[in-house]
């Protein structure tokens, strides 16, 4: 799978990955993870992708391309080319969508939104994925769908 410190990476609405199926031109191809969190393949239709790693998309994949008989042993690939964005909101020049890049670290991302504004509470921002918060450093770490919220300070 693309990019450093993404081991186990799972999935989710807005990736684009190559799937390779070998010796089977006509069903690889570039795919994107859609809202419903599947991914519409040649022939078998759609796949669930969230909530799984490339590895075990590439299992998903093979098992159903065996039990719908279309090959009797396949061996298929995948790999993650975009990730989903990751979003910044709050006390920040301009908050909002931004694409995700392998290493990110939150003084990444603040940067990317334009630096902090003079009202921004440097230490109580916060990252959240779905109902998990954390508080969050400079050298935090940011993944692909992760939203940052920059809080007020109050004077």
């Amino acid at each position: 799978m693309a990019g450093s410190g993404l081991n186990g990476y799972q999935l989710g609405p807005g990736d684009q990955l190559e799937v390779t199926v070998f010796r089977h031109e006509p069903l690889s191809g570039e795919f994107t993870v859609g809202a419903t969190g599947a991914v519409a393949m040649p022939l078998v239709g759609a796949i669930p992708a969230a909530g799984l790693t490339a590895r075990a998309l590439e299992i998903a994949i093979e098992d159903r391309l065996r039990e719908e008989r279309y090959l009797l042993d396949p061996d298929v690939s995948s790999e993650v080319l975009t990730y989903r964005p990751f979003y910044i909101l709050g006390e920040v020049p301009r908050p909002g969508e931004y694409e995700y890049v392998s290493g990110m670290t939150l003084v990444n991302a603040v940067a990317l939104a334009g630096g902090y504004t003079y009202r921004a509470d440097r230490t109580g921002v916060t990252i959240s994925r779905g109902h998990c918060v954390r508080e969050a450093t400079a050298a935090t770490r940011v993944l692909p769908g992760e939203v940052i919220r920059v809080p007020a300070r109050f004077f």
